[in-house]
């Protein structure tokens, strides 16, 4: 740890400072749905953002990378920045943070502030504290930074509870700014929090007009840990975006209704990460921040909800 550790400390000060908090690696009760508007870059879209529990800031919206590998996965990435993503998803089962790393480095030397990013990554199964800290240590090298924004336990491991520990060691050394989990359901993550020394801020799991997560919001609500949807259009499965009630609604807002599935988990305060490489897709999926729901045709979409997963190996937990 001592290449973490040297000549860090002014950095943190000024991190802690640009996050407005105070000290980084306290839990702090801070208000989950504190929702604002900001302007994210000078050729940004206007980004809403939620505030976790932790006190630190989150773009709702941002690029999902699973598949973006190689040079087309990075050029893709850094087409995302262009367009005005600052939150961006990988993990170590992806195989891409190096690409990754490598499009946020040219973005910041390109004059984006670093701060302005919000990179988060999942870990792989550790099967001890000590290598989840080597595990660790691997993803800020590979993805050639300082700090990650936000670090994940991809599923419920065996050992989550060891290498949970790990995470909050480097927490509190302010290398992670915010730690959480992944496809943990409602019971996985009731068990899990019951020897947390610091309550995940984010719960990243398969959630969309399918599977709305309402027994696992409810779960997490009091301890204020933010649901995170991977595939909102679940992955193409059951032409979800072809369905008649939904391209109504989307026709009513001059939306299509893609963009009417994001608003839908938006306006309930899920953050979502839709994976895509084209960038007019890009384009559309940030394009949601001018219209609202109304209260009838939010009825109807939740009314899509089965409670039951499109994929044979998540939310069996």
């Amino acid at each position: 740890m001592k290449s973490y550790n040297a000549n860090r400390r002014d950095f943190l000060k000024n991190l802690a400072q640009f996050t407005g908090v105070a000290t980084l690696g306290a839990y702090m009760p801070y208000p989950l749905f504190a929702q604002d508007l900001k302007q994210i870059s000078k050729k940004g879209a206007k980004m809403q953002t939620l505030t976790l529990n932790n006190g630190v800031k989150m773009p709702i919206l941002g690029l999902g990378t699973y598949s973006l590998t190689g040079k087309a996965g990075q050029k893709a990435m850094s087409e995302a920045i262009e367009v005005g993503y600052r939150l961006f998803d990988s993990a170590q089962m992806y195989n891409n943070e190096a690409e990754l790393g490598a499009a946020i480095n040219a973005a910041v030397k390109g004059g984006i502030k670093r701060e302005e990013f919000f990179i988060q990554t999942k870990l792989l199964e550790s099967s001890s504290e000590d290598l989840a800290k080597k595990s660790i240590e691997k993803s800020l090298k590979t993805l050639g930074l300082d700090y990650i924004d936000s670090l994940l336990i991809h599923m419920p491991y065996s050992q989550s509870k060891a290498m949970y520990r790990a995470m909050e060691s480097f927490y509190k050394q302010g290398i992670l700014r915010v730690i959480g989990i992944s496809n943990f359901g409602a019971k996985a993550y009731s068990e899990f929090v019951k020897s947390c020394e610091v309550i995940p801020a984010i719960n990243q799991c398969e959630t969309h007009l399918l599977l709305q997560q309402k027994p696992l919001r409810e779960a997490m609500k009091s301890k204020k840990t933010l649901l995170q949807s991977w595939s909102p259009f679940i992955a193409g499965k059951g032409s979800i975006l072809e369905n008649p009630a939904l391209k109504s609604i989307a026709q009513k807002y001059n939306k299509t209704p893609a963009q009417v599935v994001l608003r839908f988990l938006i306006e309930q305060g899920i953050s979502v990460i839709p994976k895509t490489s084209k960038r007019a897709r890009m384009q559309e999926n940030l394009n949601v921040f001018d219209f609202s729901l109304s209260a009838q045709n939010m009825q109807i979409l939740k009314g899509f909800d089965t409670n039951k997963s499109a994929f044979s190996w998540t939310n069996n937990y």
